[in-house]
């Protein structure tokens, strides 16, 4: 079918013209922008899907990370307190400190999962 219509083009001396972008500028920022949260979208969809526990799980997950550390800090300062007994609360100063190492260690964990996630993300923008 091609072949006909090039030879028909060619029997009237019109040469078909080939169709190309009359405008070959780069793409705005919105329209790029628009394009990258298309594509999150679609991507997002093609995941399998994530229902409520999940993130119920993770915030299990994240406040566990808190917690562990808090109790046993808590539980040695108990045991301290009862051993090796001081003028400041061995408890107190151990509960204080497993909450600070709890917070820094889900702190790492989600900046660690948000690193990625960042990294996927603009590893399928390209």
């Amino acid at each position: 079918m091609a072949l006909l219509f090039t030879e028909l083009f060619e029997n009237i001396g019109a040469t078909p013209k080939k169709m190309e972008p009359k405008d070959t500028k780069k793409p705005s920022k919105l329209s790029q922008e628009a394009g990258s949260q298309e594509s999150r979208k679609l991507r997002a969809r093609r995941q399998e899907k994530r229902n409520i526990w999940f993130g119920i799980g993770m915030f299990g997950l994240i406040g566990w990370s808190v917690a562990v550390p808090a109790l046993v800090g808590a539980a040695l300062g108990v045991w301290l307190d009862g051993h090796y007994p001081q003028r400041f609360s061995w408890t107190l100063t151990l509960l204080i400190s497993g909450v600070a190492v709890g917070c820094m260690n889900a702190w790492l964990w989600v900046d660690k999962e948000s690193r990625e996630i960042k990294k996927d993300l603009e590893e399928n923008d390209e």
